[in-house]
């Protein structure tokens, strides 16, 4: 199937591991030109040596944190510098940790509106322009099932993130006169450190295995497994690709069925 992603450019942060580097191995097989930033240097480093060797394809690559704004917008213009445009921007950011809500401080609030929100608004603001420029683009935030309905131990995700599908829900209105397109993916139970992580704070408080944790969250999931980061990466590379030309402000589901909801 053609994508019209060959020699595209592909801005993609947080893209050391998880599902944005596997996003990032898929946009390279489809011969597109990439940025990559991740706060862990040295996993960076590692993922872009071997999509180079597999892929052949050029990488630019900068550590780089998200809710520091002014380095974010540098390494946006970086980009613009070294391929001269932005095709496709994918916003993704870890997330927070799981707390109950009487043990989080108001700090740590703060800390994650940055990390999750103003983030992808700082992304906005910095690749828009560009995409104008050039005719238009692809701005794709990674969220989670949270937007459509509160995991249980994460209530700032389950907070925070509702917000980033209403900042790109209402820069699809605004924007889509410059063809860019703005969606968000949202995946379930993905196999991931990040979901490793959960696990384990889960199996703690409920003095089971890890293994206990995995299995019932699969026995959650109609097709009864976890899903594999390349299985999200799909969907990001087809929203990024001329076949999701007319689709805009919507949220994709990628979770195995788990959500019991019909909207």
């Amino acid at each position: 199937m053609e994508t019209g992603l060959k020699n595209k450019v592909v801005l993609l942060t947080a893209s050391s591991e998880g599902i944005a580097r596997a996003a990032a191995e898929r946009f390279a097989g489809e011969g597109a030109r990439l940025a990559m930033c991740s706060r862990n240097e040295s996993k960076l480093r590692k993922a872009v040596d071997e999509i180079r060797s597999r892929h052949n394809v050029e990488v630019l690559a900068e550590p780089l944190d998200v809710t520091d704004f002014a380095a974010t917008q540098g390494f946006v213009r970086q980009v613009a510098e070294r391929f001269g445009r932005v095709d496709v921007c994918l916003a993704n950011a870890g997330g927070p940790p799981a707390k109950n809500f009487l043990s989080i401080g108001i700090d740590e609030w703060r800390k994650n509106i940055e990390l999750i929100f103003l983030s992808a608004v700082n992304l906005a603001k910095a690749v828009i322009p560009d995409m104008q420029k050039n005719g238009g683009g692809r701005f794709i935030a990674i969220t989670s099932t949270s937007v459509k309905g509160p995991i249980p131990d994460l209530v700032m995700s389950n907070a925070v993130r509702p917000a980033v599908v209403g900042l790109l829900k209402s820069l699809s209105v605004e924007f889509g006169k410059y063809n860019i397109t703005f969606n968000n993916v949202a995946p379930g139970y993905t196999a991931t450190e990040r979901l490793n992580e959960l696990a384990a704070t889960r199996a703690l408080a409920a003095n089971v295995d890890v293994r206990d944790i995995h299995e019932k969250w699969s026995e959650e999931i109609p097709l009864r497994r976890l899903a594999r980061p390349e299985e999200i990466a799909d969907a990001i590379v087809w929203l990024a690709s001329d076949r999701a030309s007319y689709v805009t402000g919507q949220t994709i589901l990628v979770d195995g069925g788990r959500y019991p909801g019909v909207a």
